[in-house]
């Protein structure tokens, strides 16, 4: 079985014609998620404060003082939201037991991330596919129940609609950006070029990075 779970843990093609593999994010080793969450609270204060300079200017009460003040007191605010999102997101990856776990299934089609809930280990999602590779069921399709319908989240990426991929290897993460939608595929060191050349061929509408 361990030799079984180690490919499995590999981007393995289903006879669904699918492929499916796990992936165990480090919440504390890999940090895309806290700059995607950094990300969200620079923008959301640079709009506030962008909106406060232009009611000023609409005012005429602008000065180069009243600038500098106004932006201090924003750059202050914005230390404090970095200390307590990194407070809240050290409670967060203690939660989940310093890691989340990823199943992603891929076809030319659709690309689905699946989170797993915090309780669901590694070893478990990987038992049950390894279960599917082994011939416990008929049905490739039942790889969606038991551990595996227990997903917390789940993130669709429609191909054809795909606007960009962004690859980021040393974070084993590739950016697939629709219009109002971004996913966040993690993929092992092993099949990192198979799974972006994969998307690139398969996202007729996408701009894409060279893989670097």
């Amino acid at each position: 079985m361990q030799k079984e779970e180690k490919e499995i843990n590999r981007v393995t093609l289903y006879p669904d014609g699918k492929y499916r593999w796990v992936y165990e994010v480090s919440m504390m080793k890999n940090p895309s998620i806290l700059i995607d969450i950094f990300k969200v609270l620079g923008i959301s204060l640079g709009i506030v404060w962008l909106f406060t300079v232009l009611l000023d200017i609409f005012d005429d009460d602008l000065s180069l003082e009243k600038l500098w003040n106004l932006t201090m007191v924003f750059l202050g605010l914005m230390l404090a939201f970095v200390v307590i999102g990194l407070i809240a997101y050290t409670i967060l990856a203690w939660s989940y037991g310093w890691k989340y776990v990823v199943i992603f299934t891929m076809d030319k089609k659709e690309l689905v991330h699946q989170q797993m809930p915090h309780q669901v280990k590694k070893a478990q999602v990987l038992g049950a596919l390894a279960a599917i590779v082994g011939g416990a069921t008929a049905n490739p399709g039942m790889v969606g129940t038991g551990v595996l319908a227990a997903s917390r989240t789940t993130s669709r990426s429609t191909l054809v609609n795909v606007k960009k991929l962004t690859p980021v290897r040393w974070m084993n993460l590739i950016k697939v950006s629709q219009l109002l939608q971004k996913n966040r595929v993690y993929v092992p060191d092993e099949d990192f070029d198979f799974v972006y050349d994969f998307l690139c061929q398969n996202c007729p509408n996408a701009a894409y990075r060279p893989k670097g």
